[in-house]
């Protein structure tokens, strides 16, 4: 596991934090994985303190839990969970469409339309992390065009908790193609400043990722069930 070359003027301990965040993010590290410190200090080269200070902040993003005499774990991503933050996008989401319907210029408008290309570009690519990237710059631009800092805020928190699952919805290769397409649904109902269509394709899309990740979840847990 190499350092990113961009984070080499961070501390020790924040470029861990950010290397095994990233690997559960991204399900390189996967649920119900324990986090062994000496076998994490001896891939990353580092001692075993900027690894306990790393999982005990992924502890507090709710990442990583603490099992009594087993030590820490990735944690599981449950229905729950699941269904706590796809209710709260679907809600922030709709009103970032609607005020986009409202505010937004015509660069901004070319920039979701690029927005729109640059997955279409991931999805031909067929990188999950390009595509994940992809989906999250398109987002992001929606939002961004409402101006509104507290929308803003709260999106950017919940899109950390997203990104997890967003990687297993992309898991389907089947999902890239309605992805893209709801993308330029949503761009088009922008441009003709529909509010009405607009929030309909956001709960669509929402809805849709809901159901195909519950979906993933339970297929995965089966899954575990044989290997036992």
């Amino acid at each position: 596991m190499s350092m990113m070359k961009d984070e080499e003027y961070l501390p020790l301990r924040d470029v861990v934090f950010n290397t095994l965040r990233q690997e559960i993010l991204t399900g390189k590290l996967k649920p119900g994985e324990r986090l062994m410190e000496i076998h994490l200090a001896n891939k990353l080269g580092v001692s075993r303190t900027p690894i306990r200070e790393a999982i005990r902040k992924l502890e507090l993003e709710g990442l990583v839990i603490m099992i009594p005499r087993r030590g820490a774990e990735v944690a599981q991503i449950t229905l729950k969970s699941l269904q706590d933050v796809m209710e709260v996008r679907r809600a922030l989401d709709v009103l970032a469409i609607e005020l986009a319907c409202e505010r937004m210029g015509q660069a901004e408008l070319d920039s979701i339309y690029q927005a729109c290309e640059n997955f279409k570009s991931a999805v031909r690519n067929g990188d999950t992390r390009l595509l994940a990237e992809a989906d999250v710059a398109f987002h992001d631009k929606i939002v961004l065009s409402t101006g509104n800092t507290r929308l803003i805020q709260l999106v950017s928190n919940l899109s950390e908790q997203m990104y997890r699952y967003r990687f297993e919805y992309l898991k389907d290769a089947s999902s890239h193609g309605i992805l893209q397409q709801e993308h330029l649904e949503m761009y088009h109902s922008i441009l003709k400043k529909d509010k009405i269509t607009a929030a309909d394709v956001v709960r669509k899309h929402i809805n849709n990722q809901e159901e195909a990740i519950i979906k993933q979840l339970q297929l995965e847990k089966e899954d575990r069930k044989k290997s036992v």
